[in-house]
Protein backbone atom coordinates (compact mmCIF):
# COMPACT_ATOMS: atom_id res chain seq x y z
CA UNK A 1 0.00 0.00 0.00
CA UNK A 2 1.37 3.51 -0.94
CA UNK A 3 0.66 6.63 0.94
CA UNK A 4 -1.60 7.71 -2.12
CA UNK A 5 -4.09 4.87 -1.96
CA UNK A 6 -7.08 4.72 0.14
CA UNK A 7 -6.65 4.00 3.68
CA UNK A 8 -6.98 0.44 5.24
CA UNK A 9 -8.19 -0.97 8.11
CA UNK A 10 -7.41 -4.55 9.58
CA UNK A 11 -9.99 -5.81 12.00
CA UNK A 12 -8.64 -8.95 13.52
CA UNK A 13 -11.82 -10.47 15.70
CA UNK A 14 -12.75 -14.53 15.87
CA UNK A 15 -16.39 -12.91 16.39
CA UNK A 16 -17.89 -13.32 12.47
CA UNK A 17 -20.95 -11.47 13.24
CA UNK A 18 -18.59 -8.51 15.08
CA UNK A 19 -16.15 -8.11 12.05
CA UNK A 20 -18.84 -8.14 9.58
CA UNK A 21 -20.84 -5.66 11.92
CA UNK A 22 -17.86 -2.94 11.64
CA UNK A 23 -16.52 -3.57 8.20
CA UNK A 24 -20.17 -1.93 7.80
CA UNK A 25 -20.19 0.20 9.48
CA UNK A 26 -16.49 1.72 8.56
CA UNK A 27 -17.76 1.35 5.09
CA UNK A 28 -20.60 3.91 5.65
CA UNK A 29 -17.83 6.44 6.35
CA UNK A 30 -15.41 5.52 3.32
CA UNK A 31 -13.52 3.83 5.24
CA UNK A 32 -11.92 0.75 3.34
CA UNK A 33 -11.21 -3.27 5.78
CA UNK A 34 -10.61 -6.54 5.70
CA UNK A 35 -11.63 -9.10 7.99
CA UNK A 36 -9.29 -11.54 9.80
CA UNK A 37 -10.57 -14.46 12.06
CA UNK A 38 -7.10 -14.77 13.92
CA UNK A 39 -3.79 -13.30 14.54
CA UNK A 40 -2.30 -16.07 12.80
CA UNK A 41 -3.79 -15.27 9.22
CA UNK A 42 -3.56 -11.42 10.01
CA UNK A 43 0.55 -12.02 10.70
CA UNK A 44 0.66 -14.28 7.59
CA UNK A 45 -0.20 -11.32 5.12
CA UNK A 46 0.88 -7.68 4.96
CA UNK A 47 0.59 -6.05 8.30
CA UNK A 48 2.86 -3.47 7.48
CA UNK A 49 0.34 -2.99 4.73
CA UNK A 50 -2.57 -1.33 6.91
CA UNK A 51 -3.47 1.69 8.28
CA UNK A 52 -4.59 0.47 11.50
CA UNK A 53 -5.33 -2.82 13.05
CA UNK A 54 -8.89 -3.37 15.24
CA UNK A 55 -7.70 -6.06 17.33
CA UNK A 56 -9.04 -8.31 19.69
CA UNK A 57 -7.77 -9.10 22.74
CA UNK A 58 -8.82 -12.20 23.43
CA UNK A 59 -9.06 -15.13 20.61
CA UNK A 60 -7.74 -18.42 19.76
CA UNK A 61 -4.58 -19.01 19.34
CA UNK A 62 -2.14 -15.79 19.41
CA UNK A 63 -3.52 -13.40 22.05
CA UNK A 64 -4.26 -9.79 20.76
CA UNK A 65 -1.26 -8.66 22.95
CA UNK A 66 1.15 -11.45 21.07
CA UNK A 67 -0.08 -10.09 17.74
CA UNK A 68 0.99 -6.77 19.15
CA UNK A 69 3.96 -7.91 20.47
CA UNK A 70 5.04 -9.00 16.74
CA UNK A 71 3.98 -6.21 15.07
CA UNK A 72 6.36 -4.61 17.11
CA UNK A 73 9.30 -6.53 15.56
CA UNK A 74 8.44 -5.10 12.26
CA UNK A 75 9.99 -1.95 10.03
CA UNK A 76 7.02 -0.03 9.93
CA UNK A 77 4.01 -1.29 12.27
CA UNK A 78 0.95 -0.29 11.93
CA UNK A 79 -1.15 1.57 15.29
CA UNK A 80 -2.91 -0.83 17.38
CA UNK A 81 -6.44 -0.22 18.53
CA UNK A 82 -7.42 -3.10 21.30
CA UNK A 83 -10.83 -4.53 21.21
CA UNK A 84 -12.31 -6.29 24.55
CA UNK A 85 -15.47 -7.42 25.95
CA UNK A 86 -13.53 -8.16 29.33
CA UNK A 87 -13.08 -5.07 30.33
CA UNK A 88 -9.58 -6.10 31.71
CA UNK A 89 -8.12 -3.04 32.79
CA UNK A 90 -4.39 -4.31 33.72
CA UNK A 91 -4.72 -5.61 30.23
CA UNK A 92 -5.04 -2.15 28.79
CA UNK A 93 -2.89 -1.05 30.70
CA UNK A 94 -0.76 -3.62 29.11
CA UNK A 95 -1.51 -2.58 25.37
CA UNK A 96 -1.15 0.66 26.16
CA UNK A 97 2.00 0.75 27.59
CA UNK A 98 3.51 -1.13 24.44
CA UNK A 99 2.05 1.32 22.09
CA UNK A 100 -1.16 0.66 21.63
CA UNK A 101 -3.16 3.96 20.56
CA UNK A 102 -6.13 3.24 21.93
CA UNK A 103 -8.37 0.39 23.90
CA UNK A 104 -11.73 0.03 23.43
CA UNK A 105 -14.58 -1.83 25.44
CA UNK A 106 -17.71 -4.09 23.59
CA UNK A 107 -20.45 -2.91 22.98
CA UNK A 108 -18.65 -0.24 21.45
CA UNK A 109 -20.36 3.69 20.81
CA UNK A 110 -20.15 3.60 17.31
CA UNK A 111 -19.35 7.34 16.78
CA UNK A 112 -16.46 7.16 19.42
CA UNK A 113 -14.64 3.99 17.29
CA UNK A 114 -15.80 6.15 13.89
CA UNK A 115 -13.69 9.30 15.49
CA UNK A 116 -10.87 6.77 17.26
CA UNK A 117 -10.42 5.38 13.75
CA UNK A 118 -10.04 8.68 12.08
CA UNK A 119 -7.31 9.93 14.59
CA UNK A 120 -5.61 6.80 14.34
CA UNK A 121 -5.65 7.27 10.23
CA UNK A 122 -4.82 10.87 10.15
CA UNK A 123 -1.85 10.29 12.41
CA UNK A 124 -0.55 7.78 11.01
CA UNK A 125 -1.10 8.98 7.32
CA UNK A 126 1.30 12.08 9.02
CA UNK A 127 3.83 9.68 9.80
CA UNK A 128 3.66 8.08 7.11
CA UNK A 129 4.53 11.26 4.90
CA UNK A 130 6.90 12.25 7.00
CA UNK A 131 8.68 9.21 6.60
CA UNK A 132 8.13 9.77 2.84
CA UNK A 133 10.10 12.91 3.09
CA UNK A 134 12.77 12.13 5.31
CA UNK A 135 13.83 9.10 3.34
CA UNK A 136 13.67 11.68 -0.03
CA UNK A 137 15.89 13.87 1.65
CA UNK A 138 18.51 11.34 2.41
CA UNK A 139 18.65 10.10 -1.19
CA UNK A 140 19.39 14.05 -2.12
CA UNK A 141 21.96 14.58 0.92
CA UNK A 142 23.79 11.07 -0.89
CA UNK A 143 24.05 12.62 -3.95
CA UNK A 144 25.67 15.52 -2.68
CA UNK A 145 29.60 16.16 -3.25
CA UNK A 146 31.77 15.26 -0.27
CA UNK A 147 32.95 18.60 0.03
CA UNK A 148 29.53 19.89 0.07
CA UNK A 149 28.83 17.09 2.76
CA UNK A 150 31.44 18.29 4.77
CA UNK A 151 30.38 21.78 4.89
CA UNK A 152 26.89 21.15 5.57
CA UNK A 153 27.80 19.36 8.99
CA UNK A 154 30.20 22.49 9.90
CA UNK A 155 27.31 24.95 8.91
CA UNK A 156 24.69 22.42 11.10
CA UNK A 157 27.23 23.25 14.10
CA UNK A 158 26.89 26.83 13.89
CA UNK A 159 29.57 27.57 11.95
CA UNK A 160 30.18 31.20 10.12
CA UNK A 161 31.50 30.91 5.84
CA UNK A 162 35.08 32.41 7.34
CA UNK A 163 35.49 29.56 10.11
CA UNK A 164 34.11 26.43 8.16
CA UNK A 165 36.84 28.08 5.51
CA UNK A 166 39.72 28.37 8.17
CA UNK A 167 38.73 24.37 9.05
CA UNK A 168 38.70 23.50 5.72
CA UNK A 169 41.84 25.69 4.31
CA UNK A 170 39.59 27.02 1.57
CA UNK A 171 38.64 30.58 0.52
CA UNK A 172 34.93 31.53 2.24
CA UNK A 173 33.83 32.67 -1.32
CA UNK A 174 33.71 28.52 -1.98
CA UNK A 175 32.36 27.61 0.99
CA UNK A 176 29.24 29.88 0.16
CA UNK A 177 29.31 28.61 -3.46
CA UNK A 178 29.42 25.00 -2.17
CA UNK A 179 26.61 25.49 0.80
CA UNK A 180 24.29 27.35 -1.90
CA UNK A 181 24.93 24.01 -4.11
CA UNK A 182 24.20 22.09 -1.40
CA UNK A 183 20.88 24.31 -0.50
CA UNK A 184 19.88 24.19 -3.75
CA UNK A 185 19.92 20.59 -3.89
CA UNK A 186 18.40 19.79 -0.24
CA UNK A 187 15.59 22.41 -1.29
CA UNK A 188 16.59 24.92 1.32
CA UNK A 189 14.99 28.43 0.90
CA UNK A 190 17.33 30.02 3.06
CA UNK A 191 20.08 29.42 6.00
CA UNK A 192 17.39 28.13 8.98
CA UNK A 193 15.89 25.84 6.79
CA UNK A 194 18.90 24.31 5.49
CA UNK A 195 19.77 23.80 9.31
CA UNK A 196 16.95 22.31 10.23
CA UNK A 197 17.17 20.04 7.31
CA UNK A 198 20.97 19.02 8.44
CA UNK A 199 18.92 18.00 12.21
CA UNK A 200 16.49 16.31 10.35
CA UNK A 201 19.44 14.04 8.49
CA UNK A 202 21.22 13.50 12.05
CA UNK A 203 24.02 15.41 11.13
CA UNK A 204 23.58 17.14 14.97
CA UNK A 205 21.75 16.61 17.52
CA UNK A 206 19.73 19.38 17.92
CA UNK A 207 19.13 22.88 16.34
CA UNK A 208 22.61 25.04 17.43
CA UNK A 209 21.98 27.43 20.29
CA UNK A 210 21.36 31.11 19.57
CA UNK A 211 24.00 33.31 21.33
CA UNK A 212 22.28 35.62 23.82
Amino acid sequence: MTDTSSPCIAIVDDDQALRDSLAWLLDSVGIESRLFADGETFLAGDPEGFDTVLLDVRMPGLSGLQVQQQLRELEKPPPVIFMTGHGDVPMAVSALKAGARDFLEKPFNHQQLIDIVQQSLHTHQQARQAQLRLEALRERYAALRPKERQILVHVARGLTSREVADHLGISPKTVEIYRLRAMKSLGAANLAELVRLCVALGLVDTLPEEAP
